[in-house]
């Protein structure tokens, strides 16, 4: 199965000249940028701190709705392959535990993953979902 942290927005003029930005499916991620492009750069960030913030308050990932021509803002790759983990793991339904016993490392090794603060290595979390049985898979495409 795909998964894809690439949600879509709505850019909302601002009287000042700047854009709004609302993630529709993630509705506690909202900012804003001085013109269309300042403000997909902020949406990209606020999209991974809403999304570690989901991972800390152990919430559910929303589903990204269809774009239907909206521009789709993805969060930092490190961000994105821990929130794949933190959901393959529940998806799982195995403890940290468990999977540390899987991968050879300590279950403090795999809190330390899934903590989006913590500067984890794209490989070594690309390890820890091979262990549930994904693969991180990189895409690189045009900036809209």
């Amino acid at each position: 199965m795909l998964t894809r942290y690439l949600y879509p927005v709505d850019l909302m003029p601002q009287d000042d000249g700047g854009f709004m930005v609302i993630f529709p499916d993630i509705p506690e991620a909202l900012t804003q940028g001085d013109d269309r492009a300042d403000a997909l750069a902020e949406a990209s960030d606020c999209l991974a701190e809403a999304l570690a913030g989901r991972i800390r308050d152990k919430k559910e990932f929303p589903s990204p709705s269809p774009a239907h021509g909206r521009p789709l803002v993805g969060p930092d790759p490190v961000i994105a392959a821990k929130a794949a983990l933190y959901q393959a793991l529940a998806e799982a339904g195995i403890t940290k535990v468990e999977l540390g016993r899987r991968m050879g490392v300590s279950e403090v090794e795999v809190r330390r993953l899934l903590n989006p603060r913590h500067n984890s290595k794209i490989g070594r979390l690309d390890e820890a979902l091979a262990a549930l049985g994904k693969r991180v898979i990189l895409e690189v495409r045009d900036v809209a």
